[in-house]
């Protein structure tokens, strides 16, 4: 264990010395599921408002000692108008955490999600309309769980992807009610006229790095779990992730329309990273639906890892010793009989972007930044790309 401990700290350096905004320099993208949601609207502002937050303290701190260039924050309710993103960056990315350097983001985007919007219907087939399991996106208020994007470079015209209807993927994988004959029956036609595929949103954002632009491409999965033998938010997570897939990849798009009506994918060679919480493990877990966007044309697999995954994976026990993953490449902290430890979330670059360095922000328990660990259930993941 002490010959882990120097490597960690080696790859805790590594994190420290981040790349400046200039293009010319590696320029570090990022996604971290801050866990920054409340059980009630207008809790995160609250908390937000004074710099006295000990869990944004450390979300704060967490993001300073990595210093990323672009950031996804998943889990970081909306609140109309970036009153809490602006709180977040004045109150707590201003001001320097338990000896770490203040980091400025210029930039910032955010917007509506399908968390806890009411849909008016019963598509959790409780016999009751209302509450999170009928809404667009399971919640309990809208904006719960939702989605920020901080960037040292400017954010250009985003496209959004929050009311696409799942019924238009092509072989969409729609769910059945177990107790009819009928296929892919769970949604009457009429919801299905209305059923969005995002759970939160996809967002299209194109960043101008020094004059060349990367795509942006930010998510957040429903969780593979918490539904019955329909398997809805199973399939779901599979088919969210395949949006991207199919958005990257050349024809296979042509379908997909954003929430102003413009139609197709993202446009052959552009470049792009893919980044988010997809709630999907390779190898283990509840949905294998990454693999779709793993395996997809130009998307390149930095595989970033940390020994502080593998010391928990083995302190903890449980489910992660029958796993067929690797722990070095875990980047979420769960329940330790199921599903154990997981490699859920990722930063993906596309070819011609190349990957120097990448990591997860995992320190040892032997570290000093340990005490971080327990900021969220999730860790952060952070790809060096030369652009």
């Amino acid at each position: 264990m002490k010959r882990a401990a120097l490597v960690v700290s080696a790859a805790v350096s590594a994190a420290l010395v981040a790349p400046t905004a200039n293009a010319a320099e590696p320029v570090r993208f990022a996604t971290f599921n801050a866990s920054l949601n409340r059980a009630a609207e207008g809790e995160l502002l609250a908390d937000l408002s004074t710099p006295d937050d000990e869990q944004a303290r450390k979300v704060a701190e967490v993001v300073q000692r990595t210093r990323p260039d672009v950031l996804l924050l998943n889990e970081f309710d909306y609140v109309e108008g970036n009153a809490a993103v602006d709180a977040f960056r004045t109150n707590y990315l201003a001001r320097g955490q338990r000896g770490a350097d203040p980091i400025d983001y210029p930039y910032a985007y955010t917007a509506p999600v399908n968390t806890g919007v009411p849909s008016g219907m019963d598509l959790d087939k409780d016999g009751t309309i209302g509450g999170p399991g009928d809404a667009h996106g399971f919640g309990v208020f809208p904006g719960q769980y939702g989605m920020v994007v901080l960037s040292k470079y400017p954010i250009g015209q985003a496209r959004t992807f929050q009311q696409f209807r799942w019924a238009d993927m092509p072989g969409a994988r729609l769910p059945d009610d177990p107790a009819t004959p009928e296929p892919a029956d769970w949604f009457t036609p009429e919801e299905l006229a209305q059923v969005r595929l995002s759970s939160k949103s996809h967002w299209d954002l194109p960043i101008d790095v020094g004059g060349r632009t990367v795509h942006f491409l930010t998510s957040h999965p429903t969780p593979p779990a918490f539904d019955g033998p329909e398997k809805r938010n199973v399939l779901r997570n599979q088919d969210e992730i395949r949006f991207w897939a199919d958005y990257v990849t050349p024809k296979r798009g042509d379908y997909i329309y954003d929430d102003e009506g413009e139609r197709g994918g993202l446009r052959p060679g552009a470049r792009f990273v893919v980044a988010g919480d997809q709630n999907s493990d390779p190898l283990d877990g509840d949905s294998n639906g990454i693999r779709q966007l793993l395996q997809a044309p130009r998307v390149i697999d930095p595989r970033p890892g940390s020994v502080g995954a593998i010391e928990a994976s083995l302190a903890q026990g449980g489910a992660n010793g029958s796993h067929r993953g690797s722990p070095y490449f875990d980047t979420g902290d769960f329940n330790d009989e199921k599903p154990g430890n997981l490699r859920i979330d990722y930063v993906l670059p596309s070819a011609p972007l190349i990957p120097l360095r990448s990591g997860v922000f995992w320190p040892t328990s032997e570290e000093e930044l340990s005490r971080l660990n327990d900021a969220s259930d999730h860790h952060l993941v952070w790809v060096d790309l030369r652009v």
